[in-house]
């Protein structure tokens, strides 16, 4: 009997440990709704940067700038002088050449001798910049000074081709090409974290209820009110004595912290697309719904009379009559009354029962709003 018990006590321990186990890695005890706090914030002065720079894609095959296109010509005999080539303009062919514009972001802490990947996008008349080779182009800030150097071989995620004649086929977009890690880093902006007393966080929704959250989630986990709320979008923490010197550290402590953050309710429509989403918080008041949808046909006939070969008539004429038919309907639904303080399930599952599509969500949600029984805001993209 005891050897039986003792198994039974294992049995029952080592399923304990299983559960234990599957709620610690599923984050028991956390919220659900809980999202990090660096996917919630950005730190103030860490950003990336855009930059900018014109350059030449050689190599076409014929898929290049047309011959009157002057700027194409211009630096294509500009760059071979510099390369001690001297050229008449009027005798350059430019169509397996094209004038591109190349972008790229720049990352924050970028070092020199960092890649980055640059976006190459044709701003002549090109066809086409498959299979072309992206020259040496500086990349420049907005204060114009030269921070990268872009140079490769495009990957271009489309084809075009066309004949003398006209016409063609053409497969996806074939004017911007992409280069992975295209450019190289040649200045570096300079950030320094390390002996700040203070950092700025800014939200990337503003909400005062959840800038509160986040300031007592960062004061809980120092063990101080080092964190206070600026505003709903501004959120000030001051860095502890001891980690001045090692700012990096004290902000990836902080990161991990989860947040729930906090929303308005709000109604976001595209009337284009008859796409409808609802957030959580919405309300409504207690309203009485009915949605139907009128139908009208108008359908055209001509008849044609004519007389027979033996009538009679020496002057009968074919005759062509209109007949116009009409038919009015309109679908009976049945009112449905929607108690107060329902939840998005509840509305969502109400509206459904009287067969109601996204277009007819649009109408229904604009007509309780101006009933002023729904508490929450329509935005219409």
């Amino acid at each position: 009997m005891h050897r039986i018990f003792n198994r039974f006590a294992a049995r029952v321990t080592i399923v304990w440990i299983i559960v234990l186990i599957m709620l610690a890695l599923t984050g028991f005890g956390q919220s659900a709704d809980a999202s990090r706090l660096k996917d919630l914030v950005s730190i103030k002065g860490v950003r990336s940067n855009q930059l900018v720079g014109y350059g030449l894609v050689v190599g076409l095959e014929g898929s290049g700038d047309k011959a009157g296109t002057e700027f194409t010509i211009q630096s294509l005999v500009n760059m071979l002088e510099r390369m001690g080539i001297n050229v008449d303009q009027d005798d350059v062919k430019v169509k397996n050449v094209a004038a591109v514009m190349v972008t790229a972001k720049m990352p924050p802490f970028a070092r020199v001798g960092s890649r980055i990947d640059v976006v190459v996008s044709s701003i002549g008349d090109a066809k086409s910049l498959y299979g072309g080779t992206l020259l040496m182009t500086p990349l420049k800030g907005v204060d114009n000074r030269i921070y990268a150097l872009a140079q490769g071989p495009l990957g271009v995620g489309g084809i075009a081709a066309s004949g003398e004649a006209g016409g063609g086929v053409s497969i996806n977009h074939a004017l911007v090409g992409r280069i992975a890690k295209g450019a190289s880093v040649e200045r570096e902006i300079p950030i320094d974290l390390n002996g700040k007393d203070a950092i700025t966080l800014a939200l990337h929704n503003p909400d005062f209820t959840t800038a509160i959250r986040m300031s007592e989630t960062i004061n809980k986990a120092i063990g101080s009110d080092f964190a206070q709320a600026i505003d709903s979008a501004t959120l000030q923490v001051k860095v502890p004595v001891e980690m001045r010197d090692n700012v990096t550290r004290f902000i990836a402590q902080i990161e991990p912290l989860d947040v729930v953050p906090d929303m308005i309710a709000k109604i976001v429509v595209n009337e284009k697309t008859g796409t409808v989403v609802i957030g959580e918080h919405v309300r409504i008041s207690t309203v009485a719904v009915s949605h139907g949808l009128l139908s009208i046909s108008i359908k055209e006939n001509q008849n044609v009379s004519q007389p027979g070969p033996y009538s009679g008539f020496t002057d009968a004429e074919t005759v062509v009559t209109q007949d116009t038919d009409i038919q009015i309907s309109a679908e009976e639904n049945k009112v449905l009354i929607v108690p107060g303080g329902s939840t998005i399930g509840e509305l969502v599952r109400a509206l459904n029962a009287i067969g109601v599509g996204p277009r007819g969500l649009i109408a229904i949600f604009q007509s309780i709003k101006a009933a002023g029984a729904l508490q929450a805001e329509i935005e219409i993209i």
